[in-house]
């Protein structure tokens, strides 16, 4: 036991010798983001857009709704074999809404993914740059949770700077 501690010590003396210093900073990404006057743009189409899809699933719900309550209305009138066929009818119309409320939600994520691509292109290229230019290995985001200690440069002024923001 008393070889196997002294191998461990020595292992790690060796590695932590041969291990180089490295430099780390920290930067507001949500600040930066939210300076970027693309991302403001790119925010209000995309909202924009979101609310033009509820409204058409919204359109399609009441219109649904509508027909469901006239069918209830009439179905003590209607013999058992209409009430089997608009019942399958109203079930087809639901798998409907179903399918377009996914297609919507598929359609805002694609257009989300696509407005933000090159915005988020030209935030990583700045950041790439302060970073080489300062000699940083590491940029850590200072809003995450899981980071507990701070210390050393923020790079959020020069990735500002970078972008003329």
């Amino acid at each position: 036991m008393k070889k196997l501690s002294v191998l461990f010590a020595a292992v790690v003396m060796l590695l932590s010798v041969g291990v180089k210093a490295q430099k780390v900073a920290s930067l507001d990404v949500a600040t930066i983001l939210n300076m970027m006057p693309e991302k403001k743009k790119a925010d209000d189409q995309l909202e924009a857009y979101s609310k033009a899809k509820q409204a058409e699933i919204q359109k399609a719900g009441e219109s649904t709704q509508a027909i469901f309550q006239k069918y209830q209305e009439e179905a003590p009138k209607q013999t058992a074999e209409v009430n089997k066929t608009r019942e399958a009818e109203l079930q087809k119309m639901q798998a409907d809404l179903q399918a377009k409320s996914a297609a919507a939600q598929k359609d805002v994520a694609d257009k989300t993914n696509t407005t933000f691509a090159p915005i988020e292109a030209k935030f990583n290229a700045a950041v790439e740059k302060v970073a080489k230019a300062n000699g940083w290995d590491f940029i850590f985001d200072a809003n995450n949770p899981s980071l507990i200690y701070k210390t050393g440069p923020d790079a959020t002024s020069l990735v500002r700077k970078e972008l003329g923001l």
